[in-house]
């Protein structure tokens, strides 16, 4: 299984240096996507459409997107696993990453934020979120600091977070109220 996921991670990582633009907007989209998806879904907050259901779906986001990191570091804390680019499967576009590879915190965000939309029933943006998210995760790959197992990892335990939530973390209760009554 390792040569699969090394030979589909070099061949994506193969891409990079063909085009210095592409270069450019891939290490861009993986330095800054992250932020840009956060800021879109806190813009959101002051959305006049269904404001409670919108605001309960932010705060489920949220609660999504902490408890997919937290699940992040439970499993760092039993799985090691090398860089790519340490393992001489990639050559890397960005800075070098401190941390393991397994499981990737972009992936892990990304697909919490679109997961939490589109299990709370906001099938549109839920979809834009998701087509972020994929772009996000792959462009980890192709500059090199993610084996693309670390991104399906990451998405999946996203996804498991935000899962979680929508059990967990009812519409129309009083903490509920309380929490998107703020503003």
């Amino acid at each position: 299984m390792y040569e699969f996921d090394a030979a589909l991670t070099h061949a994506i990582n193969s891409l990079a240096e063909r085009s210095g633009a592409l270069d450019f907007l891939m290490a861009w989209i993986s330095t800054i996507g992250v932020p840009l998806l956060i800021l879109a879904v806190v813009v959101r907050w002051w959305s006049p459409t269904d404001r409670p259901h919108t605001r309960h779906v932010l705060v489920a986001t949220g609660l999504s997107f902490l408890l997919g990191l937290a699940l992040n570091q439970l499993i760092l804390l039993f799985v090691h696993r090398m860089r790519p680019y340490d393992g001489g499967v990639t050559h890397l576009l960005i800075d070098r990453s401190a941390d393991y590879s397994f499981p990737s915190d972009h992936a892990t965000a990304t697909f919490a934020i679109a997961a939490a939309f589109l299990l709370h029933g906001m099938r549109r943006a839920g979809l834009s979120f998701l087509a972020a998210a994929a772009l996000v995760t792959f462009s980890r790959v192709y500059v090199g600091t993610h084996y693309a197992s670390d991104v399906l990892g990451g998405a999946l335990t996203g996804t498991l977070a935000a899962f979680i939530v929508r059990i967990g973390y009812r519409e129309d209760t009083r903490i509920d109220r309380l929490v998107t009554g703020i503003f």
